[in-house]
């Protein structure tokens, strides 16, 4: 009987235990859904919602895109651009996956074999590596936790990651997610996203990368600076190799093939950091910053806000073409550095006060002020109240700095006034080409080196242009006074009378004094005379009012002297101009953008050219064969002896006073090109007209140039004639030496 009760109170006990241990177990589970419900809601804390899980907010650099597809640069606070799966090399996953999440294709965004070897490894001590899945440091990437959290917080954010990451496994499949982390991650030097990564590292698309690349971009992710390829090679090779037997290891390669892959050293010869100073046309994405700022304040985002430049991941479509950008730069470099640069420094060589001309050490002293006020340092000075001599005892003190050479950057030690009157001896030199037909700027070069040289000389300088400004007078000429390029003039020294009653004549040289030339002599010659005796048939308004229907803004004044060109006008005015003449008569203001995107590819503005006519049809064509004149015997006749063009050319050289601006302008059927040289101040040039003249200095620049774009047949651009206008009863023919071939041909030089 006692036997029977103490069994039957055991068997309450444990029915009682069991119970008990139910109730425990039921009540952690109630209170583990309970919890996990409330930090899916936010009760604990903001979690993202779905609108943010499907537009993730991260800055997104604004991409400048060439007309042939390429990246010429990004503006941004990070820079990172989106891809999509399909943009990636099938390498690049595959690596990724090997080396970060193993079982990434089996799991829903948590990994319970990961999360249990991390529980192992803290109750032992033995690190077995992470537990967090692709998909959750995805979700840490998309929505950062934040800095200096308590363990409390820490471990909630922990458990809110994990509900995210659930989240992103049911609304995205695994290849976007794969892609969405690629965007996120930061792979160091200022390389966020795999894009970046793979325009920084190996200048090439992450659809370029081959198999080493991937698996090193793999590597880098887990610690971007302590497996750095460019600060730590051998870390990261030896990263990179790791990468490459996890991949073998998960039989996305074999082990051969992993053994030979391991061999290959990293290849960092393409690295470049992608910042406003390096990369292609830092000219002309500066220029277009300026441009897209001010068009970013007038158009609105669905939201109504603004938008921003820097983090909207905006596409610019561009009219350049990365090719001919390419061509320019090197032209330019080739001349200036190897050729004109070293001429000039021989030619100044042992001459007091060099580079500057005839001027005393008291005006040089004002030049060398002038430009000392205009640095940032000085006004950093300014402002904080230093005074001048103070200023200028700091201007003198020697300091380590990089200065610009053609054989590469310089470190020394140099004062700030020094470096300044270094710089004074180099020539710069501009080049902007444009589509006659379309008015698409295909090339912009600004000046020698961004870096070294920030003001733009295509669309902010003003410079005085010479002698090309005459066929803006021929033009109205041809159009007003129905003058052929066979009419003849006296060659002769002509008066103009000026509004106070004295007269004005220009200074000529050349020879056939005394005789009938024709209008396409003079221009081919840059006759000062014969463009006295237009002046004087026209009156400076009218000549102006023709520069304007050619798309000139610029001031310029109403003087006869303009011209020889007297006026301060900039390059792309000059080049927007004369693309005039090859497109039949009409202007084209030149263009820079064709489209603008947004992040997801919706177009949010065309652009379409702005056109009107300057000048009939018959006009431009008899300019064209004027200015062809120029190539064929003139002062552009270098295109032919030295350089060997033999296709049908159409130009204009210019030089100013005392040789201070070299100008080249070179019109083919598709192309209209100028080129500008000369140094920051005036008073810096050759002494000699026979070296300093456009033909010089600007026109081999030209010639280089397009002789790069004549051998690249990708860009079908025309070594054709220029097509003649139908219209009939009228004689085309302006074959001059079929009237009189008595006419001397003779190069002579330009003023």
């Amino acid at each position: 009987m006692i036997d029977s009760k103490k069994k039957k109170k055991i068997m309450q006990q444990k029915s009682n235990a069991i119970r008990n241990l139910w109730i425990v177990f039921g009540g952690l589970l109630v209170f583990i859904v309970l919890f996990f419900f409330c930090v899916a809601k936010g009760i604990f804390g903001t979690m993202p919602t779905f609108d943010e899980l499907e537009n993730p907010q991260t800055n997104l650099a604004t991409e400048i895109i060439s007309c042939d597809g390429k990246v010429l640069g990004t503006y941004y606070v990070e820079n990172r651009s989106n891809v999509r799966y399909s943009e990636l090399s099938h390498y690049m996953p595959e690596a990724l996956i090997s080396i970060e999440d193993e079982r990434f294709t089996e799991h829903s965004g948590i990994d319970p074999r990961a999360l249990f070897r991390v529980a192992y490894g803290v109750i032992t001590g033995r690190d077995k590596g992470g537990g967090s899945t692709i998909t959750q440091q995805l979700a840490k990437n998309l929505f950062p936790r934040g800095e200096n959290l308590s363990t409390p917080k820490l471990v909630l954010r922990k458990f809110q990651e994990w509900i995210t990451a659930t989240k992103l496994e049911h609304n995205y499949s695994k290849e976007e997610i794969v892609a969405m982390y690629l965007n996120t991650v930061a792979f160091g030097h200022n390389a966020f996203g795999i894009r970046s990564a793979a325009k920084t590292f190996f200048d090439k698309t992450p659809k370029q990368m081959n198999i080493e690349e991937c698996a090193l971009m793999a590597g880098v992710v887990n610690a971007p600076t302590r497996y750095s390829p460019v600060r730590n090679p051998e870390r990261s090779l030896g990263r990179r190799n790791l990468v490459l037997q996890k991949m073998a290891e998960n039989g996305f390669i074999t082990q051969a093939e992993c053994d030979s892959i391991s061999q290959i050293p990293l290849d960092m010869s393409h690295f470049g950091i992608m910042d406003h100073n390096s990369g292609q046309a830092t000219y002309f994405r500066e220029f277009l910053r300026g441009q897209l700022t001010e068009w970013a304040k007038n158009t609105t985002r669905a939201d109504g806000k603004p938008y921003n430049i820097y983090r909207d991941g905006l596409r610019i479509y561009t009219t350049i073409d990365s090719r001919m950008q390419h061509y320019a730069e090197e032209a330019v470099k080739e001349f200036m550095g190897k050729e004109l640069q070293p001429m000039f420094y021989k030619h100044w060589k042992g001459h007091k006060n060099a580079p500057f001309s005839n001027l005393t050490a008291d005006e040089i002293d004002h030049i060398l002020e002038t430009s000392m006020k205009r640095t940032d340092r000085y006004r950093a000075l300014k402002n904080q109240g230093m005074d001048m001599d103070s200023i200028k005892a700091e201007f003198n003190r020697p300091i380590p700095m990089t200065i610009f050479s053609w054989d590469g950057p310089i470190d020394t030690v140099l004062s700030p006034m020094d470096s300044i009157r270094y710089y004074k001896w180099f020539l710069q030199a501009s080049l902007v080409s444009i589509e006659s037909h379309t008015g698409h700027v295909k090339a912009y070069v600004g000046g020698l080196d961004y870096r070294f040289f920030k003001y733009d000389h295509v669309t902010q300088a003003r410079r005085q242009v010479g002698s090309t400004f005459k066929p803006f007078l021929y033009s109205l000429a041809m159009q007003e006074g129905e003058y052929t390029p066979c009419t003849k003039i006296p060659n002769i020294q002509y008066n103009i009378q000026l509004p106070d009653g004295k007269f004005w004549s220009p200074g000529n040289s050349g020879g056939n004094v005394g005789t009938e030339i024709t209008l396409k002599y003079a221009l081919a010659q840059s006759n000062n005379w014969i463009s006295a005796y237009l002046m004087n048939q026209f009156g400076p308004n009218a000549v102006i009012g023709m520069a304007r229907r050619m798309g000139v803004e610029s001031p310029i004044d109403a003087v006869p002297a303009i011209c020889l060109g007297v006026c301060d006008l900039k390059l792309i005015e000059m080049v927007g101009a004369m693309s005039t003449f090859a497109n039949q008569g009409v202007y084209i203001k030149p263009m820079f953008i064709t489209r603008i995107e947004d992040k997801n590819g919706n177009v949010i503005q065309r652009f379409s050219p702005e056109e009107s006519e300057a000048m009939s049809e018959l006009t431009a064509y008899k300019m064209v064969e004027l200015m062809k004149g120029v190539v064929q015997s003139g002062t552009g006749i270098r295109l032919r002896s030295l350089y060997k063009f033999t296709n049908p050319i159409a130009g204009k050289t210019g030089t100013t006073q005392k040789q201070s601006d070299g100008y080249f302008m070179g019109i083919t059927p598709d192309l209209t090109t100028g080129v500008w040289v000369g140094a920051e101040d005036r008073s810096v040039h050759f002494r000699s007209t026979k070296l300093g003249q456009g033909s010089h200095t600007a026109l081999p620049i030209w010639a280089m140039y397009m002789k790069k774009v004549y051998n690249d047949k990708s860009l079908n651009i025309s070594q054709g004639d220029f097509p003649k206008p139908n219209i009939p009863g009228v004689d085309l023919n302006f074959d001059c030496n079929r009237y009189d071939d008595n006419e001397s041909i003779e190069y002579i030089d330009e003023f």
